[in-house]
């Protein structure tokens, strides 16, 4: 049963061919138009965790976990972001310019007339989506997480050297396994009947 884990064990690590698994599910995650404006940064580094732990409300889990997945969004996207899509586009699917030009002047246009603020929110939202695919799949290979929004960003990016990528944190995932006096880990799930929470029409 998936949880969010309030204590890993931390002798037990993932396997490199699991952080491969959970790796390609964040870059086959499905984002707006297709643009991946997120980027996954992991690490195995006990030092780095143990330093992140203070900067996270003090949740023990960032030290404790096998890895930690840190969700970041770069601090702003541009044309070239847009362009640098449409060459992909042109170079997998061998795509014509005359079907790609008109897409790729549609969403430049749209990038352009959005804030700052709604960019940023616009990102955050394929952040999200990119940390519910993370859960499900490492659910589904039995590796447990807990999703986490308490942790000072601005502390992250310096610890973790993000603004040299033009990147900012935004959501944090440790994953590992979960130990076995979590006290989390034989309680029953609370939640809604399905009926309760399904409209069908």
């Amino acid at each position: 049963m998936r949880y969010a884990v309030k204590k890993f064990d931390s002798n037990k690590l993932l396997s490199e061919d699991q952080i491969e698994t959970l790796k390609e599910a964040f870059n086959l995650t499905a984002t707006s138009y297709g643009l991946q404006t997120i980027k996954l940064i992991i690490t195995k580094n006990k030092a780095l965790q143990e330093e992140l732990v203070s900067h996270s409300w003090n949740q023990q889990q960032v030290g404790q976990a096998s890895h930690l997945f840190v969700i970041a969004i770069p601090k702003k996207i541009t044309s070239e972001d847009v362009e640098n899509y449409f060459h992909l586009v042109k170079k997998i699917r061998q795509t014509p310019d005359e079907i790609i030009n008109p897409f790729k002047e549609m969403l430049t246009d749209s990038i352009a007339q959005k804030t700052e603020d709604e960019l940023h929110q616009w990102m955050k939202n394929q952040a999200y989506i990119a940390l519910g695919n993370l859960m499900t799949v490492a659910a589904n290979e039995k590796i447990d997480t807990c999703p986490m929004e308490g942790f000072i960003p601005e502390k992250y990016d310096e610890i973790l050297g993000l603004e040299k990528h033009n990147l900012t944190s935004v959501l944090v995932l440790p994953v590992g396994y979960r130990a076995e006096d979590d006290f989390m880990k034989d309680l029953k799930k609370v939640r809604k009947q399905t009926q309760d929470m399904v409209i069908e029409l």
